[in-house]
């Protein structure tokens, strides 16, 4: 509650004749369902019974189901069953409310997996990833990949000469392609790995 004015149906105000009252019940009947714990009311610094609308309304139930002939202990079990029954309703129904955040967020996660997969696959096809955070100052913009050294020789190609520059159709820029595709070093040959 925010203010000590603003009042909740738990919040007990009415004394036991106004109880007795609004319910339709002698007072000493609303004592006598005190005494064995079927409406408990709240009590005062001074310890008298104070009843809150939800003690009223669980006195008509009580009243009610007299009136059917059910005894004062089958009323009180019908009470806790109905209790509970409200406890399990209401986790019920945060579980389904933390079932369904569960299920958008699993939705949301298959979606960014999906992305990510085809992202991959087109990778293979010349398709670049870019980061999405500032990988050290760049703002966001990829890094140009370093160039390999000169004199580094491939298995498999012929030695380069030191002014010879590759074409870009060369075997040497394609091999330096392909191995920047699939994030291997240039420099490292399959022996020695």
């Amino acid at each position: 509650m925010s203010s000590p004015f603003e009042m909740s149906d738990d919040t007990p105000v009415y004394v036991i004749s106004v109880a007795a009252q609004l319910s339709g019940l002698h007072p000493q009947t609303l004592r006598a369902y005190d005494k064995v714990g079927l409406v408990s009311p709240g009590r005062t610094a001074g310890q008298s019974r104070r009843y809150s609308l939800r003690d009223i309304l669980v006195l008509r139930e009580v009243q009610r189901l007299s009136g059917e002939g059910v005894n004062l202990s089958g009323i009180k079990r019908i009470l806790e069953l109905e209790h509970e029954l409200q406890r399990f309703r209401e986790v019920l129904a945060e579980m389904t409310a933390e079932v369904s955040q569960l299920r958008m967020e699993l939705e949301s996660t298959r979606a960014v997996a999906a992305r990510l997969a085809g992202l991959l696959r087109n990778r293979g096809a010349g398709a670049e990833l870019v980061p999405v955070r500032d990988q050290g100052g760049s703002g966001g913009r990829p890094q140009p990949e370093p160039e390999p050294a000169a004199d580094v020789q491939r298995p498999g190609l012929p030695a380069a000469d030191p002014g010879d520059v590759p074409g870009p159709g060369s075997p040497t820029a394609v091999a330096l392609r392909a191995d920047a595709d699939l994030g291997t070093d240039p420099g490292v040959s399959a022996e020695s790995a």
